[in-house]
């Protein structure tokens, strides 16, 4: 008996603890985790996610656009996956989430997004950047043209001239003086210094000669080389303030471009970006140095450079993408959203607090406090693993407390039983919770099975709703076996020794 009763009293001790552990990591004010010990060191900062719904943001649903028949290449899609993290980390967002779904689809989930059309434009497009030959003809921006440069699942993408370098170029970023060849509003600047003149607007009646034409309403121009050659891209401002985008070509595109300008003087090359003209301009002398400039008139907005910078930057993505759904919440409607949630959470608590005090009094009262517990234990590990929390998952934590109080009335029940049948105290509340345990576990267990594959569907088809309620309701149903089980019936054991709660009304018999 004395062994009994130094393991319920260990068992309170790390009880204790644990309810004072969990409530520091569920504090407001909690200054996170910084350990610093030798090679040891540890810096984060320990918060409660919210998902989209709770604090505003987009959810984005890409899919292969591919005809249906055609198989998509798993790695081509786990590196389209990658390349989208990548922008998607470009631009600020925390706490983003980019995961596959399925064997032909791309879930994306920005939360806190200010500005979803440009956030989709950033990470969606292609990203495909094009130097073309327009021949003679001038095309104007924003046009979108057919090249014979086409982006395939697992494709390499390799320039349609190939030039053998004879020589090494040395790219140079910052050139001492610059000239601009200039047509329309759109202009490319290249460095070093060249002598150039403006080209003639032609007009649009003038026909182009492309040089494949399956068509002839349908031109399909020659891609003379690709994004592939960027080493760098960045923005800058030219001498007056405006914005331009400018990059560096590696050594192998900086011969290419000097071999391919100097063999067209006269013509116009176009800058194509995702098969949409950027800006166009005509090649008046051989451009060295691999050092480029893109320049419009008026300069470009912020946002718009700032994209194509980025879609540049990360490359093109190996399999092309299109929005199959998307779904933006404001930030108004997610607070909003929380707010009523926590007061509904708060409501239902109080109700199952005040029920279970008046119905099993003495036993309810411990049972309240052992669901006090629970509920910090739930949402300090909400905070540790962590789980976004979303308007489902909170629906699956309030389902969780529920089945949480359902054990303890279950073992309450029969140790009512035990008790009628003339059984002492401490014998009822022994084989109370013997006889009620295959119960609740088979049930607690039947439900984990459940959240087991409510999860792989949220996960496999991109429901996201789906696998935070899986999410919040198995981590509720593991932590209410321990605290029905363990928390409940430590405090049941010590209390029954006590000489003021040996008659049975304090039991509700």
């Amino acid at each position: 008996m004395r062994t009994d009763r130094r393991t319920t009293l260990a068992l309170l001790a790390g009880i204790i603890v644990l309810a004072l552990s969990a409530g520091w990591v569920v504090l407001p004010s909690n200054p996170g985790i910084h350990v610093h010990l030798g090679p040891i060191n540890v810096d984060r900062e320990i918060e409660l996610r919210r998902g989209l719904d709770l604090q505003g943001g987009l959810q984005v649903l890409l899919e292969a656009d591919l005809p249906p028949e055609e198989s998509v290449d798993p790695l081509a899609l786990e590196a389209t996956r990658a390349i989208i993290e990548q922008r998607v980390n470009s631009l600020g967002v925390s706490e983003p989430l980019i995961q596959l779904s399925g064997s032909r689809r791309i879930i994306v989930e920005l939360p806190g997004i200010e500005d979803p059309e440009r956030a989709i434009e950033t990470f969606g497009e292609t990203g495909l950047l094009e130097f073309i030959d327009a021949g003679y003809t001038y095309l104007p921006p924003d046009m979108t043209v057919r090249t014979t440069e086409e982006v395939a699942p697992g494709a390499v993408i390799t320039p349609t001239v190939t030039i053998t370098p004879t020589t090494v170029a040395t790219p140079t970023v910052a050139p001492t003086s610059t000239a601009t060849a200039e047509v329309g509003a759109a202009t490319i600047t290249a460095t070093p210094p060249v002598t150039v003149t403006p080209s003639p607007v032609l007009s649009p009646t003038i026909p182009v000669t492309p040089t494949v034409s399956p068509a002839p309403e349908e031109p399909v121009y020659e891609t003379i080389m690709t994004g592939r050659h960027l080493s760098e891209a960045g923005i800058g401002f030219d001498q007056v303030g405006l914005m331009e985008i400018r990059f560096q070509l590696n050594d192998a595109g900086a011969v290419l471009f000097e071999q391919y300008t100097r063999a067209h003087v006269g013509q116009i090359m176009c800058i194509v970006l995702d098969k949409e003209v950027v800006s166009c301009a005509t090649i008046n002398e051989p451009i060295p140095g691999g050092s480029v400039r893109i320049t419009r008139e008026g300069g470009f907005p912020p946002e718009e450079a700032e994209s194509i910078v980025i879609r540049l930057r990360y490359g093109a993505l190996p399999i092309p993408l299109r929005v199959e759904t998307n779904r933006t919440v404001g930030p108004t409607l997610g607070e909003d959203s929380l707010r009523k949630s926590l007061i509904a959470g708060a409501i239902g608590l109080g109700i199952v607090v005040v029920f279970m005090l008046l119905y099993y009094r003495l036993p309810g009262l411990l049972a309240d406090v052992a669901l006090m517990i629970y509920v910090a234990i739930v949402l300090a590990l909400f905070k540790l693993i962590p789980v976004v929390l979303t308007l489902p998952g909170i629906a699956g934590f309030i389902l969780s407390v529920g089945m949480a109080v359902d054990a303890n009335i279950l073992i309450f029940e029969r140790m009512k039983e035990e008790l009628r049948a003339g059984k002492g105290l401490g014998l009822a509340v022994e084989q109370g919770f013997s006889r009620a345990w295959p119960s609740i576990r088979d049930s607690n267990f039947s439900t984990i099975i459940t959240c087991a594959v409510l999860f792989w569907f949220g996960s496999y088809f991109g429901a996201s709703v789906v696998k935070g309620f899986a999410l919040t309701l198995g981590i509720g149903v593991v932590v209410s076996m321990f605290t029905a089980i363990i928390v409940t019936r430590t405090f049941l054991r010590l209390t029954i020794d006590l000489d003021m709660v040996k008659h049975h009304r304090w039991f509700g018999v």
